[in-house]
């Protein structure tokens, strides 16, 4: 009897510890929500305070480290980072292989890796650690089906997946990888409504979703800055809110709540918010403010990531003020700056390279179609139109000015609802990029596509999104093809 009683006892014992492996305690919640405000110093000590071998402050502090690399791009950082993920997996690997934990924070810890080594350039080893959390959290779903948090990751993979276009589709096939992007944003829904923990993680994933690969209508639009409002203390919340307001033409909300948003000194230091704050201004026209902001974000920020780009804006601020001499010394500078990783920094690069080699454009011209495209972005479009209302295609000398000249005047008349010219400029802007290298024929197509979507004429919808997909080499040809996919895939092509 006193032997079954210890048989019983250990038994006992074993399980609470293997839970203890992974326990999600108010603890850990505590450390999770501060981190994932970017109060990492706050989050970082609750971890470290306690002094359980618990799986999730391994996960944790892999979390915190993933935003703090993000932020601040701290190269040194970086090394020590990718070192501490393989001791991590090490660790996790260990602990209760029972656990429907295991699988999952292994493959966040290597999504984590995945996401820093693409934004460090590393494209192919960040994709293999995609594709191996991937592996693991497929696993973990046929073993634990009805395990949440798992359909956080799982859902936004399934979506990413499911928009490859199509001439990549074999690569994903090959490689075991499937899925589609009904079934992600269904994952993704499961955990909104049900996870409290990663509700809001899954929330925020489900608006990026819709912003950067789906459509986002003026309704998600309004759902999504509810939601920021909601999560005014969360930096990172505010960050991904501002960005998408800018990104849907909403600049002057987006001013408001950046300059209203909660500050304090247990936040990570967030230097790019002063670029964006430059950006709005130098939408707006007002060129000094402008500069003076992206000056303060070259002062404060280490990173290698915007910095072409910024130099090509403060180019713009000067050459548009009419000082070109000014203007061309940070044109020049772009060559020996940062990295060429992101679009915005492709896009400065070959800006800088084509205009140095042309300076004999007909500067006004030139002038005028970039404020028409700033007026456009931040969304003051009547401002927009104006810039471009004394002038036809003929005003133009560059074949690659007229295609801008009619893919922008379509880009506003499209916001202001006049379809029959936007369709009318689209066309043209199509027809004058064919076999270039300009991105305004592959836009042009992807905006004509979302137009017959919404009318539900199917087929002409396929034709233009498949038109998009069709240019090849332009500095946007990745976010242009995944959006033409995708939304092929949600018609059922």
């Amino acid at each position: 009897m006193q032997k079954i009683l210890l048989i019983l006892l250990f038994s006992l014992v074993s399980q609470c510890l293997q839970a203890a492996d992974f326990e999600f305690n108010p603890t850990m919640q505590k450390a999770y929500s501060e981190i994932i405000k970017t109060k990492l110093n706050l989050g970082r000590t609750i971890l470290d305070n306690d002094k359980s071998n618990n799986g999730v402050k391994v996960y944790l502090k892999s979390y915190a480290d993933l935003i703090q690399l993000l932020i601040t791009e701290d190269r040194n950082f970086y090394e020590q980072f990718i070192d501490n993920q393989g001791s991590r997996l090490v660790f996790v690997e260990k602990l209760d292989k029972k656990s429907p934990y295991n699988r999952f924070i292994q493959a966040e810890i290597r999504l984590h890796t995945a996401f820093v080594k693409l934004k460090f350039g590393h494209e192919a080893k960040g994709s293999w650690e995609i594709i191996k959390a991937y592996k693991l959290l497929e696993a973990n779903a046929k073993e634990f089906p009805d395990f949440l948090p798992n359909q956080k990751s799982l859902g936004l993979l399934h979506i990413l997946i499911g928009s490859t276009p199509e001439n990549y589709q074999w690569v994903a096939n090959l490689l075991g990888l499937k899925g589609n992007i009904k079934q992600g944003l269904s994952e993704l829904q499961n955990v909104i409504s049900k996870d409290p923990i990663f509700g809001d993680e899954a929330q925020l994933i489900d608006y990026l979703i819709h912003a950067y690969i789906l459509k986002f209508t003026p309704k998600k639009l309004g759902e999504f800055q509810d939601f920021v409002n909601q999560n005014a203390d969360n930096q990172l919340f505010t960050f991904f809110g501002i960005t998408t307001l800018m990104k849907e033409g909403r600049s002057e909300v987006a001013l408001l709540i950046l300059e209203n948003r909660k500050t304090d000194k247990n936040y990570l230091p967030f230097p790019f918010l002063e670029y964006i704050k430059a950006e709005i201004f130098l939408q707006k026209g007002q060129y000094p403010m402008a500069v003076k902001l992206y000056q303060n974000f070259l002062a404060k920020y280490k990173g290698f990531n915007f910095l072409k780009d910024t130099y090509y804006k403060l180019f713009l601020c000067y050459w548009l003020s009419n000082d070109e001499v000014k203007g061309l010394s940070f044109l020049e500078k772009i060559k020996n700056v940062g990295e060429n990783i992101v679009e915005s920094d492709k896009s400065a690069t070959k800006f800088s390279e084509n205009f140095l080699a042309k300076k004999s454009q007909k500067p006004i011209t030139q002038k005028v179609l970039m404020k028409a495209r700033l007026a456009f972005d931040g969304g003051y479009y009547d401002k927009a139109l104006e810039f471009l209302e004394f002038y036809s295609e003929n005003s133009f000398d560059q074949m690659s000015d007229r295609a801008e000249f009619n893919y922008r005047k379509g880009r506003i008349f499209q916001k202001l609802n006049n379809l029959p010219q936007t369709i009318l400029l689209f066309e043209r802007a199509i027809v004058l990029s064919e076999n270039q290298n300009w991105s305004f024929g592959a836009s042009s197509a992807l905006q004509l596509g979302y137009i017959f979507q919404s009318k539900n004429e199917k087929s002409k919808a396929k034709k233009y999104f498949e038109k998009a997909i069709s240019f090849k080499k332009h500095e946007y040809k990745n976010s242009v093809d995944n959006k033409a996919q995708a939304a092929l895939n949600e018609m059922g092509f």
